[in-house]
This record gives structure tokens, C-alpha cells and sequence, in this order.
């Protein structure tokens, strides 16, 4: 079974369901409904109640396209407590950002030592900036 990171550590990859285009989630009943999110639809595509998903997978096709930055972010603003999946390209040096956007999972698609991601998340103490994590910027918190 496929291992990612989640929440900070490694699991084994519990999401066993299809995941559905936007199209697809947006025509579909029920709960529990997993939804991949591709470059150029964005989290404002995802009508309706998104507590009724239990894994949003934002996908990454190429290491320079930074929108599902901001589809991460929209979503935790618009109130969704569930997974966020960073799928594709991207490196362990943006887990950090992709955390702090609001992603609380990582699927690379590179084989990579997950354990030694991990520290990725270490690599800063404090931000100046606000963000989903800490809704106030440092000069606010001192």
C-alpha cells in the first residue's frame, strides 16, 4: 500500500475511494466523497456543502504551477476541516507553504524518503505572515 504524509507523519494511504472530477462531485449525493481538483477550476467550482467531502486532492501537474497554492488556502477560508491532498509535482521544499496554505497531506509522485521530509516542516520557528495556521502576522503577536 502507497505511504504519504499526513497531519506530520507517515501513514499508509487510507483513501481508498475514487476520487471524482468537480463535474462529477458537484452531480453526486452522499458523503464521504473524495474530489480532485485540476489547475484552472479552482475550489469556487466545488458547490454545496463541502463537509459532505472527506478528501479534496489538489493536483500539481508541473513543479510551476502554483495555483493549487491558492485553491488550498480558499478552501480552508470557506470553512473546510477535512483532508487536503497535495498531489503531482512538487518538492519537499514547499511543504512548508503547502502547509501553510492548508494542505494536511502530501502524495508525491517521485520517490522520495518521506521520513526525511518530515523535517521539511522544522526548517522555520516562526512566520512574519499571517496564514491558515496563524491568522495574525508577527508583529501582531508581540
Amino acid at each position: 500500500m502507497p505511504q504519504i504524509i499526513k497531519d506530520g507523519v507517515v501513514v499508509e494511504d487510507p483513501w481508498q475511494g475514487q476520487l471524482l472530477s468537480v463535474d462529477e462531485y458537484n452531480e453526486a449525493q452522499g458523503s464521504g466523497l473524495g474530489v480532485q481538483i485540476e489547475p484552472g477550476e479552482g475550489a469556487s467550482a466545488l458547490t454545496g456543502d463541502l463537509q459532505r467531502l472527506a478528501l479534496v486532492a489538489i493536483n500539481f501537474p508541473v513543479f510551476t504551477d502554483g495555483r493549487g497554492f491558492s485553491y488550498a488556502r480558499e478552501l480552508r477560508q470557506r470553512g473546510y476541516q477535512g483532508e487536503i491532498r497535495a498531489i503531482g509535482h512538487f518538492i519537499r521544499d514547499q511543504l512548508a507553504y503547502l502547509q501553510r496554505c492548508g494542505f494536511n497531506a502530501f502524495q508525491f509522485t517521485d520517490e522520495v524518503d518521506l521520513e526525511a521530509c518530515l523535517a521539511s516542516f522544522e526548517g522555520f520557528t516562526d512566520h512574519y505572515q499571517a496564514d491558515v495556521l496563524q491568522a495574525e502576522p508577527l508583529f501582531r503577536r508581540r
